[in-house]
């Protein structure tokens, strides 16, 4: 904030000179003098309010300019609008005529608000960067080196804080690993693989997201406790990396329960290669139907769909792969338009679990409607190239199953010490921290945190809540450098959307429920908001706006392979 008045108060007094030039400083009857003392305190208090405001928010330089511009805006709306007329002994009218005789002085706030937040944002940055290099740390006068696994929604969460952090003096040094160097925005995923959305558009570069973070892309396979350090795997070699604390923010791979041959021709829905593999199979598949014999078993495999699980990335899978299906057939003159089948698989009497009856049922009933088939209370126990086996003893032909049945965390978290849940997760307490583990902390997917506020729960595996739990543990880390007690991690889930497809949705928010093509209006408008970066935002609402128009792409990318197995293709005959 105090940076914030100095660079409003400098920056100031050239836009004053400016409009002093200009004949707008010393209107009705004030001396110049005043007006020009006036004016720096004005500019100084919107420099503070733009420090305050843009600071602590280091997102990139575009963004800065825009929020130093709006705070512009409002400074005017409440000077020179407000204020002004109140100091002339007259009543604030807000009229057009007002703003028109006030309008070269919005011109000025607006240059001077977009010129502070810029001079701000670097001068703020700058110093981020130095502070960083020698940050405060107790051991031995060295910096206290926190290393995050994991560039998911909480571990990049983390990351931010940390940086945030950094401006209110609490400096440490902060390593982030990540497989990949992009923060992937999970909730449009099935867009992607139905080619509703481009790849690119629903991920963000971590580089950009924690600039003065460094960070390291590679994997991490082993976790030293005792020596404090983990080894990182990357392109260029092996490295044990030390720590002071880490935090585990690794998520969770499919688990595919050790099903006979499931693990081997199943697709899965958890990042980008998978999502565009899925695309590209399904077009390909489309292409070999198109012009394949019709008495041919085979082309009832070509042209089935089936997806595993009945949760949200389940249903939201088999609703997409019915769009694209559906929305490119114009294209394949051999397909008839019944001939296409899409079966989901769920080990319940319902689908959606995680909402409430009636939004369940009602996902259930618009995706029946359309025509995909359900096996409910059925589990998937094998499968093959050719077919996928069910538990009431039917094979279902195809050559697309999805997998969204079961994750689980990776390798890594499994060779961990400490304690663990059924499903693998590390146990940690209420602050995040894991017990019997000297400065391990654990978040997100790969963690199970109990609920303290409802006793023998534990909070649910989503990005709204590894969100927070990032910045709980950055905050929590911080604390104990103080020798204070970290905090409780405490957070009621704000709502739960899924996507149906066809411009229709279901929604729980805070216990209100939405549905159809209200719910679907939610559906992309809180997504899109949350979605990381405003180029990201706009890039996402073009696709969205030509999806509206246009049908869905049917480039393939892969080069053409030969058919599979043709000779066993060839044998299966179906009975005329």
């Amino acid at each position: 904030m105090g940076w914030g008045a100095f660079t409003g108060a400098l920056i100031g007094l050239p836009v004053a000179a400016l409009m002093g030039f200009q004949g707008m400083l010393a209107p009705r009857g004030r001396s110049e003098l005043l007006a020009w003392v006036l004016f720096v305190v004005y500019a100084a208090g919107a420099g503070a309010v733009i420090g305050l405001v843009v600071a602590p928010r280091i997102r990139g330089l575009a963004v800065a300019a825009c929020g130093g511009v709006v705070m512009g805006l409002l400074g005017w709306l409440f000077f020179w609008l407000t204020v002004d007329p109140v100091l002339h002994g007259r009543l604030p009218t807000w009229s057009v005529s007002a703003a028109s005789e006030a309008y070269r002085n919005l011109v000025a706030d607006l240059l001077h608000g977009g010129l502070v937040a810029v001079f701000l944002h670097e001068l703020l940055l700058r110093w981020v960067y130095t502070s960083r290099s020698e940050p405060e740390s107790p051991p031995a006068g060295r910096a206290t080196r926190v290393v995050i696994v994991g560039g998911g929604f909480g571990g990049l969460a983390a990351a931010q804080r940390f940086e945030r952090l950094a401006l209110r003096g609490h400096g440490v040094d902060v390593t982030l690993i990540s497989e990949s160097n992009f923060l992937l925005f999970t909730p449009m995923l099935a867009e992607v693989a139905s080619g509703a959305l481009e790849p690119s558009h629903i991920s963000a570069p971590i580089r950009a997201a924690v600039a003065f973070t460094r960070f390291r892309r590679g994997s991490v396979d082993e976790v030293s406790t005792t020596n404090q350090a983990v080894r990182l795997v990357e392109a260029t070699g092996v490295e044990w990396i030390p720590y002071d604390h880490l935090i585990l923010a690794v998520g969770s791979v499919p688990y595919f329960l050790d099903l006979p041959g499931v693990s081997e021709h199943a697709f899965t829905l958890k990042d980008l290669n998978d999502a565009v593999s899925l695309r590209e199979h399904v077009i390909g598949l489309l292409e070999r139907a198109d012009h394949s014999d019709p008495d041919l078993m085979e082309r009832r495999r070509l042209l089935t769909f089936v997806v595993a699980g009945g949760g949200f990335a389940g249903a939201e899978a088999i609703a997409e792969m019915f769009d694209l299906v559906q929305g490119v057939l114009r294209y394949f003159p051999g397909i008839a338009p019944d001939e296409p089948r899409f079966v989901l698989i769920h080990s319940r009497n319902s689908i959606l679990p995680e909402l409430p009856t009636e939004l369940g049922s009602y996902a259930l009933e618009r995706l029946r409607a359309r025509g995909i088939e359900f096996r409910l209370e059925t589990r998937v126990v094998g499968a093959t190239a050719n077919d996928v086996e069910l538990s009431d003893g039917r094979r279902i032909p195809t050559r697309s199953f999805v997998w969204t049945a079961g994750n689980r965390p990776g390798a890594l978290i499994a060779g961990m010490g400490g304690e663990h849940a059924g499903n693998g997760a590390l146990i940690t307490d209420s602050s995040c921290r894991v017990a019997g583990l000297n400065g391990v902390w654990a978040l997100g997917d790969c963690a199970q945190v109990p609920d303290v506020d409802n006793a023998g729960t534990s909070f649910p595996p989503t990005a709204q809540h590894a969100l927070r739990q990032g910045k709980v543990v950055a905050d929590n880390i911080v604390a104990v450098l103080a020798g204070r007690d970290p905090a409780t991690f405490r957070f009621r889930a704000l709502g739960l959307l899924v996507a149906l497809g066809h411009r229709t949705a279901a929604a729980d928010i805070r216990g209100h429920q939405f549905s159809g093509f209200v719910a679907w209006v939610l559906w992309r408008g809180i997504y899109l908001v949350k979605l990381p970066g405003l180029e990201k935002r706009i890039r996402v609402l073009v696709d969205w706006l030509l999806d509206l128009i246009f049908p869905r792409d049917i480039v393939l990318t892969a080069r053409s392979v030969a058919p599979e197995r043709p000779a066993a293709h060839a044998a299966e005959k179906a009975p005329q």
